[in-house]
């Protein structure tokens, strides 16, 4: 990542730029294309980014919390990365939200607000992040796709059969399919694929609220649940219930991760009105519609199965019947992880390919387009360095998943690391510079005071994905299927 503040700069239109946009009515105060997202196509991304793999472990977590700790987490997640949301989207514009200079990534801002070290810090947070949960989505695409075969298995053979089928090739296929979709220029060819995927997000989420009712309503209710969630010396062992509920943790901040994209999404919105407004509505509808989900899945999956809740309701099979329905729940959850996966990726290629070339100005290698498609209403350019890297990128993702094929360890982690830098830290730090807040005064005492909170949650919550990585580690046999 070497190189300097170029890496992270999209910066304004290039004289080169301005030709291609000679044929638009309009261009934007940057001399960028117009934007033309609105609070909808925003509120679809957000939706995709947040709505995943995550929601389908909650009532895993509220089992390891119980009753009272559970949702009230849930609840203080929500709170948190909606406070700390609002305070990012005023940060696209340094100086005036509204007629400010554009921030086009979340590196773009921290860099106008704060310092040089905090600008690489932020970095290294944001990108390990991304690539992380590119990681986790083809682990968890792969085993949604391997529980369609599995469903069908012990609908035919009985539940007892021995239905195991390789994740890695699964993998390998949705790998297969990403390479493709990584061809997209930029981000902003995906307000289609955010579409689809939050449509889908909404369906398997439904479906899994509804199975979970229709298994509480039959009373075949399995295990009792609790005001702690799992008891010690019943279900667990004392150590094994501090481990896993800091794990917990880490499941329910992964679930809220979205504030890294925030702002690669705020520059996909037209104006007026002003951007921060509209992505301010987004953000609330965004993050209610989720904490709604994630109030049901988490907590009606909880009433279904007890302190047993698998780790993932829909393929650690605690619905066997109507197979059909989780076959076609599990099809939605693989769509929606095919989208999300480029809506977390997508910034990264921006930022790796915009420094190569600022870099390397004359190497016609990283910036020649070859057009392949060029109807009047489709259009596409291939370009030779993204096809190359952005496949490196995909197959190193689709490897470490294939060696590390733990879902909820890994999602665990994924969402303890990045939770207290970048949706709580930088955002504070940067609306405080940017407001100017008096030191020491009210607001910054209470806004440091939740910084430091949410630093000792992220801190419990790695310590314990850790430990459950590891303990993973030590059972299992990469490629051994």
């Amino acid at each position: 990542m070497g190189g300097g503040g170029e890496m992270m700069e999209r910066g304004s239109a290039t004289v080169e730029e301005m030709e291609s946009y000679k044929n638009l009515d309009e261009v934007d105060d940057d001399g960028k294309a117009r934007r033309t997202g609105t609070v909808w196509t925003a509120s679809a991304h957000i939706i995709t980014a947040v709505i995943g793999s995550g929601v389908l472990s909650l009532g895993w977590a509220m089992a390891q919390l119980g009753w009272i700790a559970g949702p009230l987490v849930l609840f203080l997640f929500s709170i948190v990365t909606y406070y700390t949301s609002i305070l990012l989207t005023d940060c696209y514009r340094t100086s005036d939200p509204v007629n400010g200079k554009r921030n086009y990534t979340y590196m773009d801002a921290v860099k106008s607000n704060l310092d040089a070290t905090k600008y690489w810090l932020c970095g290294i947070c944001q990108y390990v992040n991304l690539f992380g949960t590119a990681v986790g989505y083809t682990i968890t695409a792969s085993i949604s796709a391997q529980a369609i075969s599995k469903a069908n298995c012990f609908h035919y053979e009985g539940h007892d059969a021995n239905c195991k089928v390789s994740e890695s090739m699964y993998m390998i296929g949705f790998g297969i399919a990403q390479v493709f979709l990584s061809q997209l220029p930029n981000f902003h060819d995906l307000w289609w694929l955010s579409i689809v995927a939050a449509i889908m997000s909404f369906v398997y989420s439904f479906i899994a609220i509804g199975l979970s009712i229709a298994k509480i309503i039959s009373g075949n209710i399995e295990s009792a649940t609790s005001i702690t969630g799992l008891e010690v010396g019943v279900d667990i062992s004392a150590a094994g219930k501090v481990w896993t509920t800091f794990q917990a943790l880490g499941d329910i901040a992964f679930a809220y991760s979205y504030s890294m994209i925030l702002i690669e999404i705020q520059d996909t919105v037209r104006s007026p009105p002003a951007e921060n407004k509209v992505m301010k509505k987004a953000t609330l509808i965004g993050v209610s519609t989720t904490t709604t989900f994630y109030f049901l899945c988490g907590c009606l999956g909880y009433i279904a199965f007890g302190n047993k809740a698998p780790g993932n309701i829909l393929t650690d099979f605690g619905f066997y019947e109507p197979y059909w329905l989780v076959d076609f729940a599990n099809l939605c959850v693989v769509v929606h992880l095919v989208g999300a996966f480029q809506v977390y990726s997508q910034p990264l290629f921006a930022a790796f390919e915009t420094w190569t070339a600022r870099k390397y100005p004359d190497v016609k290698f990283l910036t020649h387009e070859i057009p392949l498609i060029t109807s009047k209403r489709l259009k596409f350019k291939l370009n030779m360095f993204r096809l190359v890297w952005r496949t490196i990128f995909v197959v190193l993702c689709t490897v470490l998943a294939i060696v590390f094929p733990f879902f909820n360890d890994v999602v665990g982690f994924i969402g303890a690391v990045g939770f207290w830098p970048l949706t709580v830290y930088f955002p504070i730090e940067m609306y405080i510079q940017q407001k100017k807040i008096r030191k020491y005064s009210g607001k910054w005492i209470s806004m440091q005071l939740l910084s430091i909170v949410c630093l000792l949650v992220t801190l419990a919550a790695t310590i314990g994905s850790v430990e459950g990585v590891w303990d993973s580690l030590r059972s299992y046999k990469p490629f051994s299927e």
